[in-house]
Parts: structure tokens; sequence; C-alpha cells
């Protein structure tokens, strides 16, 4: 994809929509990105520069993460009980159960939230151990929330720019007198975001303040921030809560979009539909401990799976 002139400013009508959008809370400012990028007309292209464009040490459908006894504990209590599972470069892994099976738990153990009593982590062949959250993302591993979480009184185009510093290189001295590799990388964080944007979906809010998007794109908004940290693997927390069959199926769709542009996901999702139609394997937890794990068909059929969550018949209890 070619980018823009790093040496060029932002073109004039994409500057003003954006000093527009700030100085009105109320402005609702739609662009159209492809006058400003003709590049972005083509889907092609906006893959192509969405991408990630990073070494990966493990190969194609080796373990990218491995989970390994993960044990988490509060006040004596185990959130999470000896779990073990994996992950392949490539795959979309379901990690699914009923409410307080322990999945969120997982999920924080994983990016740094929380640091786990017992048990292994280790991503990209390398042992995670108790970094720092911002390490983790550094190493590429991003994550979406349960509730949305964005900076409402920035642009959409600035959320995702912020995604983008995850990855850039300048010093705090390079900032202050806007060296040349500052000015590069900022102007390349919003040409990326502007990518990020239509892929997406939502390309035309770009310059619209975050809280003022509707929920629906809020969501879609927190993925373009999450894939512009460029993540080895992306971690998507019940990213279709709140929304109806139409944009679950939409969002279906974005996931599959976004594993055929070469990112790895991990999904929790409340929604058997949809996790049965997106991913190519499923993690079953309930109370804090994995019971079951395999290909979507055989998550529904098992036993253990449909007690835990339709609950066992009476007759069947001792």
């Amino acid at each position: 994809m070619t980018h823009r002139n790093p040496d060029d400013d932002s073109p004039p009508e994409f500057a003003a929509q954006m000093e527009e959008a700030v100085e009105d809370p109320e402005a609702t400012t739609i662009v159209d990105l492809t006058a400003i990028d003709p590049d972005l007309a083509d889907p092609e292209a906006v893959a192509e520069a969405v991408a990630p464009q990073r070494d990966i040490a493990t190969a194609e459908g080796d373990k990218l993460l491995e989970v390994n006894g993960l044990t988490v504990e509060f006040g004596g209590l185990a959130a999470l009980d000896d779990v073990t599972f994996d992950i392949k470069r490539g795959e979309i892994l379901g990690l699914i159960g009923p409410n307080g099976a322990g999945k969120t738990t997982c999920f924080n153990a994983i990016t740094g939230v929380y640091t786990p009593s017992r048990g292994t982590v280790t991503f990209d062949g390398k042992p995670l151990g108790k970094i720092k959250r911002h390490q983790i993302t550094r190493l590429g591993i991003a994550r979406t929330f349960q509730n949305v979480r964005l900076w409402g009184e920035m642009t959409a185009l600035e959320n995702v720019c912020v995604g983008t510093d995850a990855r850039h290189k300048t010093s705090v001295f390079g900032g202050i007198f806007r060296t040349p590799r500052h000015y590069r990388e900022e102007h390349d964080a919003v040409d990326r975001g502007m990518a990020l944007l239509e892929f997406v979906g939502i390309g035309p809010r770009a310059a619209e303040k975050a809280s003022n998007l509707p929920y629906g794109d809020q969501r879609r908004l927190e993925i373009a921030r999450a894939l512009a940290t460029e993540p080895k693997l992306l971690c998507l927390d019940e990213p279709a809560a709140g929304f109806n069959p139409i944009e679950k199926t939409a969002l279906m769709e974005l996931i599959k979009k976004i594993r055929d542009d070469g990112y790895t996901v991990l999904l929790i999702e409340h929604d058997m539909r949809l996790v049965m139609g997106v991913t190519d394997r499923i993690v079953v937890l309930e109370f804090g401990r994995k019971i079951a794990e395999g290909p979507p068909k055989d998550v529904r059929d098992n036993p253990a799976v449909i007690a835990a969550y339709l609950g066992v018949p009476d007759d069947n209890t001792v």
C-alpha cells in the first residue's frame, strides 16, 4: 500500500474535519477516507496495510501460546485451577463457560492484569513470568474488554493512533524536539490508523469523537485500537455483548477477516451461535477448571458441556 509522503502535512479538508469534531462535542462528522487516500478504496490494499509487519518466531500451525497448570487464587479460593491449553498460530480459539467459570480471570492472567499463583504462560517461545502489562503488549498480546474502554473526548482516529505508540521507538527527547523519526512515526500512525478504521468498517467516522459513536462502532473501534499494536495474538473479551443478531453476524465476518489477514485470535463469548460459527477449536471452563477441549462440533455434543450450561437432571444427582 502506498502511503502519503511523511514530509507532507495531512490533507487540509481532513484537518478541518478533525478540528470540527474536537470543538463541537455534538458534531457528527462523516469523512470520505477514500477521497483523502485513494488506496483505502481497495480492500486488498487495506488488508495489506493492516496485516502485522513483525517477526513471529512460531511457525504457522505451531503453538503460539501455551498455558500450563495455570492457577489464580484470591484469598485462598481458586478462580482458576490448574488450567492447561494452547493456541496455535493462525487459528481462532474460543474460551467459553457459564458465568463465573473463570474465563476473564484466564484472560487477565495471560495479559498481565493478574499474577498467577501457580503455572506458566509461554508466548512465542518465551515465558511471560511476572512482566508488566505494557511489556506484554510490546511482546505482541493485545486485548479488548467486556466494557468499552475508549478515550471518549478523542476522535476515532486518535484512539487508534494511541495504539500504534506500542510499536514506536521514538524517545522522549525525540518527541520533544520532533526528530525525523518522530515525525515519520507520527505520519505512519495516521496512515495505519485510517487503514485500520476502514478495515473494521468505520472509516467514515474517523473524525468523530469516540463518545459520539454508536455502541457497535465503539466495539469495532476497540478492535481497531488493539490491532494498531500489531499483536501476534488478539484477545477479544465478549466483543458481541449488547449486539443484535445482524451485528453479531457482521462481527463474525470481521473476526474471520482478522484471522485471514494474519492474526491469531483468542475469543471469550457467551453467544454460542457466534462461537460455533467462527472458532476452529474451543476450550470450556467450569468453576475455574477445564472440562472440555476440541472442535466446535465435538464440544457442542460433549455431555459435560451440556450439563455445565443446562444443568444436570435431578435423577442424575447423587
